[in-house]
């Protein structure tokens, strides 16, 4: 079918972005997914029949070739922050993404795009980061023309990042600074990654390249956080973790991800041990004609539920002040 794509992993906090984009510039668009009945609200992001959604399993050949059948592009999202039983980084970043290569490959699909990520090092110490260079090479065999991306730390309404730190802050007197909050981060807008990815797929250009995706600014981890607290209007207390202990509370939150969501994992240690900033060498959005979004600008929109008072923190503000009323 022509001027169809298949985005894996789409009903995600990237993906949502990127199937809005797409489906703004035109495309029919297949989402695959692993539990479509959990992604059903995507069909909303198009007009009616412009959006399907499918069952996928980036362990699953077949499932893949399926949701493949005639689609032109394929754009590859499907990735885990931490290891939870079958979903490791081997499984998802190598093998899902060689997978996903080899059956667009057999179904003849024209453009391939692979999420990787800012750091991606065949020879980091930190397995989430050499693993996301491994799945580049990995479809890179297969598709020596596959766009690659790599984008900072994602930020946005549903991000993994701000909203962790901030749901922390509500009932910690005390944030760690892993490695004493020096290490630097180009925080990219989850709404210019959508975009970047809907201009990859149709941009001749693009075929081949690997695109650093990051945000205006680069700030250290520690300045990040300052900035959540003073936008959810909350003093607590920046207390610097040195490496050593960082790997210990890092070998904690292993024991403990069995059954929570642990704050810091050692592998996450490991990844915080080296900055996370565009190096300029590839290129990045203004290659793409999008102008990055500032941290400022949006922040505001979705870090207002953990002020006090919520929305309606600064009407509060006011009328204690008898200002208004």
């Amino acid at each position: 079918m022509q001027n169809l794509v298949t985005v894996f992993g789409g009903s995600g906090f990237v993906g949502a972005q990127a199937v809005r984009q797409l489906a703004k510039a035109g495309w029919r668009i297949r989402v695959a997914v692993r539990n479509p009945a959990a992604a059903y609200a995507m069909r909303l992001h198009g007009d009616v029949g412009q959006i399907d959604i499918v069952q996928a399993n980036v362990r699953n050949e077949p499932s893949l070739r399926r949701a493949l059948s005639g689609a032109t592009a394929a754009v590859n999202l499907a990735g885990v922050l931490r290891e939870t039983g079958r979903q490791d980084f081997q499984a998802i970043h190598v093998g899902g993404a060689r997978n996903v290569a080899a059956a667009a490959r057999a179904e003849r699909v024209g453009r391939v795009v692979q999420m990787s990520a800012l750091g991606a090092d065949l020879h980091s110490e930190s397995k989430y980061a050499r693993t996301k260079a491994e799945g580049e090479a990995a479809v890179r065999e297969i598709y020596p023309d596959a766009v690659v991306v790599r984008p900072s730390i994602v930020f946005g309404p549903e991000d993994d990042f701000f909203n962790r730190f901030a749901a922390m802050a509500q009932i910690s007197p005390v944030l760690p600074l892993i490695g004493g909050g020096h290490t630097r981060f180009q925080p990219v807008f989850v709404g210019d990654v959508g975009k970047a990815l809907a201009r990859m797929v149709a941009l001749p250009e693009a075929a081949g390249q690997t695109y650093e995706l990051g945000g205006p600014a680069v700030f250290t981890f520690r300045q990040l956080m300052e900035l959540m607290l003073a936008e959810i209007d909350k003093r607590r207390f920046l207390a610097p973790i040195p490496w050593p202990l960082a790997r210990l509370i890092g070998a904690a939150g292993d024991l403990a991800g069995v059954l929570i969501e642990p704050p810091v994992t050692s592998d996450q240690v490991e990844l915080l041990k080296a900055d996370n900033v565009v190096g300029g060498a590839y290129p990045g959005l203004a290659d793409l004609g999008i102008t990055p979004t500032t941290l400022e600008a949006v922040l505001p929109s979705y870090l207002y539920r953990y002020r006090k008072g919520g929305q309606y923190a600064d009407q509060e503000d006011r009328e204690l002040a008898g200002v208004g009323v």
